[in-house]
């Protein structure tokens, strides 16, 4: 299924339908009156945060969705019937923008949640709710109020609870098909990812989401590559996990790289809780090692893990860092109940 995490639709709600002209004529009714019913209430359009969805790609195909209007009133003081809503099912964490592409409308972040995107057009009274004692036989009615027609952009961003960041080929791919069951495209050339992944991972017992996406190089802010575009996906992270290529012939700028982009981007994403890794590892020998460690944290002015994705050594100790990083915002841990199960 093709990764898809922008996209433009069109709405319009229901029109209500109109009120009706009628009066009651039966043999042996005596003065019958008005009887127009009133028009039924167009349809509304909403959209909804849905479980099992991790794309916008149902919107790649349609892109219009109209409510249905309502239907005109009768007479025998009958209403029409009112116009069927539309909803939009989208992935949790879809942002809902006006047509500027600034102006948020709603941010679905949890299953379940949803917002009114266009209401429905009321419908119009019949000739019934005119009559008075000085108007007996009303001969108008009102017309349904039509419906509202909107543009907007579904922009989403990826829930995660990790997000990855590095250059390319700084090993991002093949760290997430180690620790996890997804299968990322992995090659040795620059921007072998296209587009985010995400991959669920355990350590000690516990479980969290990783979100891949394509690697930055200097001037991303600025359109280079392929920009920044993809930065959205980490924005709701926990913490990041920077990795940098230990084999690259100045690791202290490359991680300069990355946390100028960061910064240039979002000083908020630039803030948020950092585990930086020297990846690569079982390229370098001892004393190489050890020297583009020291540059790197002195760079950063922090700790630095060490890692290599393809031998796995120090996997389990990034992926406890990164927990200890996760854990206090899950909040505390349930316990188990002692009753025993009962069917």
């Amino acid at each position: 299924m093709k990764f898809l995490d922008l996209a433009k639709v069109y709405v319009r709600s229901g029109g209500g339908g109109a009120g009706c002209v009628s009066f009651r004529r039966e043999k042996f009714i005596e003065y019958g009156g008005p009887d127009g019913g009133d028009g039924g209430r167009g349809g509304d359009v909403w959209a909804e945060a849905v479980d099992g969805l991790n794309t916008l790609i149902d919107f790649r195909f349609q892109q219009h969705f109209f409510a249905r209007s309502g239907q005109h009133g009768m007479g025998s003081q009958r209403t029409g019937a009112s116009g069927e809503d539309i909803v939009l099912r989208v992935p949790a964490g879809t942002e809902i923008l006006d047509e500027d592409q600034e102006t948020v409308i709603a941010d679905l972040t949890e299953p379940g949640q949803r917002v009114l995107l266009a209401k429905g057009g009321n419908g119009g009274f019949g000739n019934l709710h005119f009559k008075s004692s000085t108007n007996r036989a009303p001969r108008h009615a009102n017309p349904g109020q039509p419906g509202i027609e909107r543009t907007l952009w579904l922009r989403l961003k990826l829930i995660a609870d990790t997000g990855l960041l590095g250059l390319p080929n700084a090993g991002k791919s093949t760290f997430l098909s180690a620790v996890s069951n997804a299968r990322p495209k992995i090659a040795d050339y620059p921007f072998t990812t296209l587009h985010p992944n995400l991959g669920v991972v355990g350590v000690d017992g516990h479980e969290f989401v990783i979100a891949d996406i394509p690697g930055l190089i200097e001037g991303a802010s600025e359109g280079r590559g392929l920009g920044d575009q993809f930065l959205g996906h980490v924005e709701r992270s926990r913490v990041l996990l920077h990795l940098v290529d230990g084999t690259g012939e100045d690791v202290a700028a490359d991680a300069c790289t990355i946390l100028t982009e960061l910064a240039a981007y979002s000083p908020a994403l630039a803030e948020k809780p950092r585990v930086t890794v020297l990846n690569k590892i079982d390229a370098l020998d001892p004393e190489t090692l050890a020297a583009r460690k020291a540059a790197l944290e002195a760079e950063i002015g922090g700790p630095v893990l060490l890692m290599s994705g393809v031998s796995r050594a120090g996997v389990t100790e990034v992926l406890r860092a990164l927990w200890a990083e996760i854990a206090p915002s899950r909040g505390p841990v349930r316990e188990q109940e002692t009753k025993p199960w009962q069917p």
